[in-house]
């Protein structure tokens, strides 16, 4: 008999990554707003930017994964950047 992997917990892990992973993420795009802002350049690809990333933990994919493989596959590379799986 073999040890399976706790996805429910696998997931809680992988939202605590997503979250680790954007922190520094949110923080320079705070700074890029303050510079648009300053300039009166448009905000709205920042805004968008940061709210993907507030997102993240919540995407459906993550709920819906049930192997450890699928879960992976949920890292958005586009948004978060290089995968912690790879």
């Amino acid at each position: 008999m073999g040890f399976g992997i706790d996805m429910a917990k696998a997931k809680e892990i992988h939202k605590a990554n997503i979250r680790e992973a954007r922190e520094p993420l949110l923080t320079a795009l705070d700074v890029d707003f303050q510079k648009a802002l300053e300039t009166s350049a448009s905000t709205t690809d920042i805004v968008a930017k940061k709210q993907a990333l507030r997102d993240a933990p919540a995407d459906s994919g993550i709920s819906a994964a049930t192997t450890a493989d699928e879960l992976k596959a949920q890292w958005n590379t586009s948004i978060l950047g290089t995968s912690p799986y790879s």
